[in-house]
């Protein structure tokens, strides 16, 4: 079953086929100033599993490092996907924009050495599943 995806504003919509390795955190710097998040949740997805559906006139890229480009809705900032042209089998969706179950969960976090002690999840503090 296809996993749909799509942006804050919904303008940018997209599906994918199937993923193409596990989902993962990552907390490398350019994760977390891009998403202004502790890390961001990513999907690998073969190029050809991955087809934007709606609003591709909306997307916008930034290059973040050498040869990657960020893709993002230029009405609202959504990030929805990283690929490097270069490389033609994969793009990384951000997991966060899944409208749908991708009947999986993250099994590892990657760029830990970028992670910023002041933003960790401390367990032993209260948690609220909303505003408290």
């Amino acid at each position: 079953m296809p996993i749909h995806g799509s942006c804050q504003c919904q303008r940018v919509r997209y599906e994918v086929k199937q993923l193409n390795g596990p989902m993962f955190h990552c907390f490398c710097q350019s994760c977390r100033k891009s998403h202004a998040s502790d890390h961001n949740t990513a999907a690998p997805v073969a190029r050809s599993d991955f087809q934007v559906v709606s609003g591709g006139d909306a997307l916008n890229s930034y290059e973040s490092t050498p040869g990657k480009l960020r893709w993002f809705c230029s009405s609202c900032g959504t990030h929805i996907y990283a690929e490097r042209p270069q490389k033609p089998e994969v793009v990384v969706v951000r997991a966060g924009t899944f409208d749908s179950d991708p009947g999986v969960v993250p099994t590892h976090s990657v760029w830990m050495s970028h992670a910023r002690p002041w933003l960790s999840y401390d367990a032993s503090k209260p948690t609220y599943p909303e505003w408290p």
